[in-house]
């Protein structure tokens, strides 16, 4: 289990950069809570992993906490997120910088929606970076593009501005 503070930013992306060279993984998730909760619960089929996370609310700054679960409990617990679940392709990268990106391709309603990840060590670090040409806007503090809310959510909804 890990209990961890993270501290992230999310980018649209403006154009995606060329994957050569980065790794990928389907990714699922589903959520047991519903966007207005106070804390998020998700379960994520990552690869061969499964994981139940728990996340506070906030924006650039969250308490998080993860354990990983195995597949059947995953299958059991899954049927409770209907309706509030997201399928991506996640590429993880490494940045100029050093930095780790991990740029989201949503399948299904949320198709073409393109999304990009840092995380950093500290709220410094966070607020002093720099996003690469190729991010676009900066939608950390859009609570339309939290991936709880994306997962009530149709491209279409979003972009009409009714999350």
């Amino acid at each position: 289990m890990s209990d961890a503070t993270e501290i992230e930013r999310k980018f649209l992306v403006a154009v995606c950069p060329a994957l050569d060279g980065v790794t990928s993984e389907a990714v699922r998730q589903g959520y047991v809570t519903g966007p207005d909760d106070s804390v998020e619960v998700r379960l994520r089929q990552k690869g061969c992993g499964y994981f139940l996370t728990v996340k506070s609310g906030g924006t650039v700054q969250r308490a998080e906490h993860e354990t990983a679960i195995t597949a059947e409990q995953f299958e059991t617990l899954w049927p409770a997120t209907a309706g509030r679940r997201i399928e991506k392709t996640r590429y993880t990268g490494t940045l100029p910088d050093g930095l780790i990106f991990e740029l989201d391709i949503f399948r299904g309603a949320l198709a073409p929606l393109i999304l990009v990840e840092v995380e950093f060590t500290t709220l410094d670090a966070a607020n002093m970076f720099t996003a690469p040409d190729w991010f676009g806007a900066d939608v950390t503090a859009d609570k339309r593009f939290k991936n709880g809310a994306l997962a009530h959510a149709s491209l279409d909804s979003m972009i009409g501005g009714n999350s």
